[in-house]
């Protein structure tokens, strides 16, 4: 299985001080996750192509778009705002085929993602051509729900049938659930309000870390 990575996201952050909240975490963070919603896909929105561009930190930027449709344009402004990583949702592209070969194109890792109630075999004949899949541990669109234990199998079949990729669980996920993640064969971690919702951060990743050995 590839390495674990833990990505905090910054959904969960302070953003009138975004640079000092990632500044406290990048010493343990392989990824800085960060939330671009539409308000289309998903009901609410967030932080926009400017506010990205005024992130300064070392550590790789993974955008997850929560965005319908998003064109080559929209990516692109991604792609030269710093993302080292584009995530694109199954649910949100008529042909996800189209997005991905635009992201690899770039010279970016591509990863898609899909929301609980999707089905693994939806995404199978992209896992050839992707660096990572998400699989949504939560319904897509807001910070600090519940972690739902029942898109297990999804990650355990996913790891069976590519055992080198990385798996990606986005959702309630905390020391417990990262390690249920962890048993079922998820690599990268994004936890927003587990870590930002704590006053010590590098604490409250150890404490997701030491489950996952």
């Amino acid at each position: 299985m590839p390495r674990i990575k833990i990505a905090p996201s910054i959904l969960s952050a302070d953003l009138s001080r975004i640079n000092q909240e990632i500044k406290e975490v990048e010493k343990y963070s392989e990824l800085i996750h960060v939330d671009i919603m539409d308000g289309i896909f998903v009901p609410g929105t967030t932080i926009d192509l400017e506010f990205v561009k005024k992130i300064r930190t070392k550590v790789p930027l993974d955008i997850h778009l929560m965005v319908h449709e998003p064109s080559n344009f929209y990516i692109k402004s991604f792609i030269d705002a710093g993302a080292y990583s584009i995530t694109v949702h199954e649910e949100a592209c008529k042909y996800p085929f189209n997005q991905i070969k635009f992201i690899k194109r770039n010279n970016v890792k591509a990863a898609i993602s899909i929301k609980p109630a999707t089905s693994l075999d939806k995404i199978k004949k992209y896992t050839a051509l992707v660096d990572m899949v998400l699989i949504m541990t939560v319904e897509p669109g807001w910070a600090g729900q519940k972690f739902i234990e029942a898109t297990m199998p999804k990650v355990r079949e996913l790891r069976r049938l590519k055992p080198h990729i990385d798996i990606e669980v986005d959702g309630g996920i905390n020391p417990y659930t990262a390690r249920v993640a962890f048993e079922n064969g998820a690599n990268v971690f994004v936890a927003g309000t587990s870590i930002f919702g704590k006053s010590d951060r590098v604490a409250a990743i150890k404490e997701i870390l030491k489950g996952l050995k």
